[in-house]
């Protein structure tokens, strides 16, 4: 089994995460901590439960050019 998070970067810099399938949110300052979090939030919300053997994180990013 594979879950989905759809990581968005914050004004400040921070990374929030955002399970697509289940009801799992986090967050992280950095990339790396943001990876940690989500194996955490993962293993906490599935502790009962088969857990997923893949956990991909896609990236969005959301640019706005000015007209010129």
């Amino acid at each position: 089994m594979e879950i989905v998070f759809s990581i968005t970067q914050e004004a400040d810099g921070g990374f929030v995460a955002e399970c697509l399938s289940e009801d799992i949110f986090t967050q992280g300052d950095t990339w790396d901590e943001l990876r940690v979090n989500v194996r955490e939030a993962v293993s906490a919300y599935f502790f009962d439960q088969v857990k997923p053997s893949l956990i991909r994180l896609h990236l969005v990013r959301d640019e706005v050019l000015a007209g010129t």
